[in-house]
């Protein structure tokens, strides 16, 4: 049975790469002399896809368990603890303060693309053996944060497992550009608002305070944070001696509180002993949710802590759509078979930059729009982030600006007028009274020949409800040696896989939004 399984699944890329050979021999003739772009040229785009409020209808704070389980995969969840296979969601949840005025929602958008700024501020550098054979497979569903109010990805996981074994289901921001996962904690001496619950230590019978001597609380903590932990009696006039970690982002975010360890749920794998921050002070920009979600690099990152069983191979599928019902997922581990993807996986070298740590990075040698082939001088001129926790793609100025004029140039044809910018997006238009309009698409060539072609709904950015300011949704670096981004809104529908053993990145074609 797992021999036809595999002749099938081969069966399936190899349709699927004629196909593509096919497309691209198609655009070669349609093309003539010219250079040879692959991916969709345009694609239509139903301007309802771009509202940001009509997902604040459905609201939800914990898992339809049984329900996503059958749609996302649990149900493959295997009997013996050497292999597990679940499913965590990511969704883009809609914020139910959103107001019904137009001028309440563009106040509150330009506020969150102010603090993505801050967030792409924050990732710039100061200027001046496999394990795959013993490999576990772990599916989380995945949402986008709307509803808690940040423009990133959140997943809900199960902490700490009180006397009755029930754990805290917490909503987390799923973030590639950090190492630390943490949630806030009881007794909170200063917490901003969330949604869920506060963790509460004390309900906890496998939770543990990570101990001084503990070389989590030195090397490795310095490594994630960049400050090693220090030492201190618990609270309440007794208790030994533990770490305590102090995180502070580029934008002026921050927690701090216990390094500790507990049983961390995703979805239906468990992790015993997982070691997580216990915020006992936080502030900054992480809306309503819970806490954060690392799966960067180093060594106290989810991916580097479970590396043993899942291979240090993760991927995501970011869902267009900001329904409270439309669903991605986080996968763990290598196994293809839940992936939907409608084209075969294109690899790009993973690149490391000893500086930035935590970070994953890829080459960009070419870029088109519409079609018709850009040239700038920061095409692979340097090392390109991608991140899951930083919206809009910031580029070199030089790459934006031929990009940006290319979009305009087709864009304008079409009919379209131009309208105000939009916070810090520079190129906008007027669509009142369209439905649907036809966007330019602009796709990336990486390293290696693999090409990513942005998904239409990844193009515009919707600042009114009303269609009359919807912007191109990309941005300038200030500097152009300054570190390009490749943000989230620019990764929708798309499976990204992150596989840190063989050093790389891959991308494929996937409907994202599996409806609830």
């Amino acid at each position: 049975m797992a021999a036809a399984s595999s002749s099938s699944a081969r069966g399936r890329h190899l349709l699927l790469r004629l196909l593509a050979l096919l497309a691209v021999a198609g655009n070669a003739a349609a093309a003539g002399s010219g250079p040879v772009v692959v991916g969709k040229r345009s694609a239509v785009l139903s301007l309802r896809e771009l509202e940001w409020g009509a997902a604040a209808v459905k609201i939800q704070g914990r898992y339809a368990q049984q329900s996503k389980a059958q749609i996302l995969g649990e149900h493959r969840k295997a009997e013996g603890a050497s292999r597990a296979t679940t499913v965590l969601e990511l969704k883009h949840h809609s914020p139910a303060t959103i107001s019904d005025q137009p001028a309440g929602s563009e106040g509150y958008l330009s506020r969150l693309l102010a603090a993505d700024a801050a967030r792409a501020a924050s990732l710039q550098l100061p200027r001046a053996a496999s394990l795959q054979s013993r490999q576990a497979a772990a599916q989380v569903p995945l949402t986008s944060g709307i509803r808690f109010q940040t423009l990133n990805y959140v997943t809900t996981i199960a902490v700490g497992k009180d006397s009755s074994g029930a754990a805290a289901k917490l909503n987390v921001i799923v973030d590639t550009g950090s190492d630390l996962t943490w949630v806030q904690c009881k007794p909170c001496r200063t917490c901003y608002a969330q949604q869920d619950p506060l963790f509460d230590p004390a309900s906890s019978a496998t939770y543990a305070a990570v101990p001084c001597n503990a070389s989590a609380c030195a090397a490795s903590l310095k490594e994630a944070t960049g400050a090693p932990g220090f030492c201190a009696r618990g609270g309440g006039g007794g208790g030994n001696e533990r770490c305590y970690y102090a995180l502070g982002y580029g934008d002026g975010s921050f927690s701090r509180g216990v390094l500790a360890t507990d049983t961390v749920g995703l979805g239906g794998a468990n992790l015993d002993g997982f070691v997580f921050g216990c915020g006992l002070s936080n502030h900054g920009l992480f809306g309503g949710t819970a806490g954060l979600m690392g799966l960067g690099r180093t060594e106290l990152s989810l991916v580097s802590q479970t590396a043993s069983r899942f291979g240090g191979v993760f991927s995501y599928c970011l869902p267009a759509t900001t329904s409270g019902d439309s669903t991605g997922s986080l996968s763990l581990g290598g196994d293809s078979s839940f992936y939907r993807n409608t084209t075969a996986v294109a690899y790009t070298r993973m690149i490391a930059d000893p500086a930035q740590p935590p970070f994953y990075f890829m080459n960009v040698t070419g870029a088109s729009v519409g079609g018709a082939a850009v040239t700038a001088s920061g095409l692979g001129a340097s090392n390109v982030l991608i991140d899951s926790g930083t919206v809009i793609s910031r580029l070199a100025p030089s790459v934006y600006r031929a990009v940006r004029a290319e979009f305009a140039r087709q864009f304008t044809a079409a009919g379209f007028p131009a309208a105000p910018e939009f916070s810090l997006l520079d190129t906008c238009y007027n669509l009142t009274g369209h439905d649907e309009v036809n966007v330019p698409l602009l796709t990336l060539r990486l390293e290696g020949g693999a090409d990513v072609t942005v998904e239409a709904a990844g193009m515009l950015f919707m600042a009114k409800k009303d269609g009359s300011q919807v912007c191109l949704a990309m941005a300038g670096l200030p500097y152009e040696d300054q570190t390009p981004i490749i943000g989230n809104y620019q990764q929708k529908n798309k499976r990204v896989v992150y596989d840190t053993v063989r050093s790389g990145l891959g991308f494929a074609d996937e409907d994202c939004s599996y409806h609830m």
